[in-house]
This record gives C-alpha cells, structure tokens and sequence, in this order.
C-alpha cells in the first residue's frame, strides 16, 4: 500500500443506519487485508476475510447470535467471494446464514422464523477469490444492501415450507440441500456426524443452517452487484408463484403434450432438428422459452439440471448419468464436505425429462419429474468417494489385458449408487495421477439401474 495513505479505523463507533452501514462499507474498498487486518485474523483459516472485516473494520466480535450484526438497523454483514471462469462471475460457495433451531423453528412462517429474522436485509461484500494471490493482498470491490425481490420471495418461502414440513412430519434426519430451489439448509457442524434433536420424532438429525445456494448467490453477483445481462425467465407474471409453486407450474404446463412422439412434438413446434439435445429443445418449447431451459433465470438461480431420460421398453435405462471429469490430482487433495463432487450433488435439483419406446420403437413424451439426491444416498455416493480417493492416494492398479487397461477404482457392481469409468473422448485422452503416471480421464457416475429405481419411485 502506498505509504501516504492512512487507513483510519474507527474504535467504538456504533452503526445504527442503513445509510451508516453502506458509508462505512464503501470505504473499505480497495484496501488490502493487511492494511486493514489489526488481530492477525488473516493468517486463519476458511472465513478469514469476513471476520478481518467484521472485527477490524466495523469493530465488533464475530458472533453466532440470532439478531442481525446490526440489530439497530436489521442489517446482516456477508463477505462473499466470488471466482471468474471463461470471463463469467460466479459465486465461490453458498452464503451460510444460521444454524436451524428444529425445536423451536418449526410452529413459525417465513416472516416470522430466525432466517428471515436476522438475514432480511443483507449488507453484501464481495471480493475476488484468486489462487495465486495471498489472502494478505485480497480487497473488497463492492459493497450494497440487498433485500430480496418479490419474484424471489415466493420461491424461498415455498423453500422455506418444504424444509419446515420435513421437520414437522418427524422427517428432520430426511432434509436434502436439493429439496428446495434458492434456499436450501446445508450441514454445519465440526463435521457430518453434528447431530440435534427434532421435535416430533427420536431419531437424531444432522445440524443444518438456513443457505442461500452457490447457483442463487452467482445471480445476486451478477445482477445486483455487477449489474450484468439477466437470463431469460419461463415465468414471465411473478404473481403465478402466489398460488402455485414453480415445480407444480412447469409439471402442469408441459402435461399437454404427455402421448405425443418426438415427431408429432417437432411437427406441432415446427423443428427440423436432428440435433443430440432434441428433447431438451422440444422441453423449451413446451415451455415457450426462445433458449437453453438450462440457462434460464429459474434454471440457473436454483442449480436445476435438466437430464434426459429414455426408457426402453423392458422398463430399462441404457445410460448412466455423468458428472464433470474430475483431476486425479486435485481429486486426491480434497475433503468430503468440500470437495467438488458433493457441493455439485448436493445442492442440485436434476429435471429429469422422461421418454418412452414404445412398440413401434419410438420415443414418446411420458413426464418430467423434479429429482434430488436423498441423503442416505449421497452418503453411498461418499463411500464410492471415499473409496477412489484412498485408491488415488495409495496408487492406482494399471492392469494391461487384450481388451485395454483395466483399473481397482470403484465398479457399477461395488455400490447400488454409484461408480467410477472413463469418461474421456477415447484412451489415449489421459491425465497425470499423484505418481506422474497417465491414465484416461476417470468420472463418478450415478447407475443406471439406480436413475431407473429413482424414476420409478
């Protein structure tokens, strides 16, 4: 920092208006941690730019009340640091709100309940997470209060009620991240086995916070603090979602065209299209969007993945669902809570859009339905985890036969779930494992006889 200018930090000084908190924010930006940083709270670990923030900038304790960080003005402070990728902002994890009273949270309603109690009006501070740049060096560029929009509203207070409804039916230990759209409650605790009671049932429940989704968080970046393009919506009146909740409203809209073949689909919506994606595009017309269903503003707020699913006639699926090739490297290196496979899975709500043969050997249109991981599950899925990153770390088994390379990683035959296989565009598209051998890319993937028990259900 340049040795005339003089960081002025104010001891004492309570901030009891918005106006007073946005000011004090604003000033900020721009100053590197260490200039800013008065307890070496830097040099900690996960969080540290928040609590350097937090305590050395506004100065107050960092605290796990329920009340607001200002509770004069109903204001809440969040630092959140967001990553770019091929130019795009997107935010680097969900924002973490409070821990879920089960006991006490259950008889409230949205407006009422602890989250909205201390999160309704969210004073936002983003900064750029870079890996090759030391926290010490780390700014804060903008700085505004965010209270949610209207259109989003709906959608967190259906959020809200299918979480709560979970704990009111005895069914706290069932709560999935993927349960809802922009709103989700996320583990939080010393590690996965932090437990609380619940109240209408004995089984202990896994501790959960209120979170706003990575996905959500990347649209409020980029719409209310970077100000970009916004996506296009498939709700175009909010006021639908006052009396029907998104899911239900996509289920109903598209139950028309339920019988129809892909031809007599591409004949009613005038497409000649051959393309791979064709029922993902006869999907967007159903549901008179002009793009990408996956790119719309609902789609990509709330991480809904569409997948197609074709049924043979037995009743079978003949693929297995993928997920991103994953560095063996970087793999290796990684936590369960955290790792990229979990906070990908976790969170997300697939839309499953189901084919069926029929006699005749063509694909008809039979339904979509909504899907996420249950959590038992995804505890499979972090055994098949567990096992392929202990077989990375110890050393892959390179076994060479007639047919290829053959490997020990988890098989479709080892779990009920899930399993690992090549997913790279032939053998010899490779990368490099721990010990500086080659070896074609590897993806986790969910069984196709589980996706058909799933779609089943």
């Amino acid at each position: 920092m340049n040795s005339e200018i003089k960081v002025i930090f104010v001891e004492g000084t309570t901030y009891t208006t918005k106006a007073s908190i946005l000011k004090r924010a604003k000033e900020v930006i721009g100053i590197p941690m260490r200039d800013i940083d008065k307890t070496g709270r830097i040099q900690t670990g996960k969080g540290a730019i928040g609590t350097v923030v937090e305590e050395s900038w506004f100065g107050y304790t960092p605290n796990s009340e329920a009340a607001p960080d200002f509770p004069e003005a109903g204001v809440e402070l969040k630092v959140t640091p967001y990553v770019r990728k091929s130019g795009d902002i997107r935010a680097k994890e969900r924002l973490v709100c409070n821990i879920i009273d089960y006991m006490t949270e259950y008889d409230k309603t949205l407006r009422t309940s602890s989250f909205w109690h201390k999160c309704q009006t969210l004073l936002l501070m983003s900064y750029e997470h870079r890996y090759d740049v030391p926290k010490s060096e780390y700014t804060i560029d903008k700085a505004v209060l965010f209270s949610f929009p209207e259109e989003d509203l709906a959608i967190i207070e259906h959020d809200w009620e299918t979480i709560m409804n979970k704990v009111r039916s005895g069914n706290a230990h069932l709560i999935s991240e993927g349960d809802t759209m922009y709103l989700s409650a996320c583990t939080k605790g010393t590690n996965a086995k932090t437990v609380r009671q619940q109240p209408f049932s004995d089984i202990p429940a896994k501790q959960r916070a209120y979170a706003l989704k990575a996905s959500y968080m990347t649209h409020i970046l980029n719409a209310y603090i970077f100000g970009n393009k916004q996506n296009e919506r498939i709700i175009k009146d909010p006021s639908i979602l006052q009396t029907q909740n998104f899911e239900q409203h996509i289920i109903d809209t598209v139950s028309p065209y339920i019988g129809l073949t892909q031809n007599q689909l591409q004949n009613r919506f005038g497409l000649a299209c051959k393309a791979k994606n064709l029922n993902e595009v006869l999907l967007a017309k159903m549901l008179g969007v002009s793009g990408k269903i996956a790119y719309t503003d609902e789609f990509q707020k709330a991480s809904i993945v569409p997948k197609t699913i074709r049924v043979r006639r037995n009743g079978t699926i003949k693929e297995s669902m993928s997920f991103p090739t994953f560095d063996f490297i970087k793999l290796s290196q990684e936590e369960w809570e955290e790792s990229t496979l979990r906070n990908y899975l976790a969170p997300t709500k697939f839309l499953f859009v189901i084919f069926q043969e029929n006699d005749a050997g063509e694909l008809v249109f039979d339904r979509i339905q909504f899907w996420n991981i249950p959590d038992a599950d995804l505890d499979e899925v972090h055994r098949v985890w567990e096992k392929t990153v202990q077989i990375i770390r110890e050393g892959v088994q390179l076994i060479h036969t007639p047919q290829g390379v053959r490997n020990n990683l988890p098989k479709r035959t080892d779990n009920r779930v899930a399993h690992v296989r090549p997913h790279g565009k032939n053998a010899a598209d490779k990368l490099p494992l721990p010990d500086g051998r080659m070896m074609t890319k590897q993806c986790f993937w969910l069984n196709n006889t589980y996706i058909a028990e799933q779609i089943r259900k």
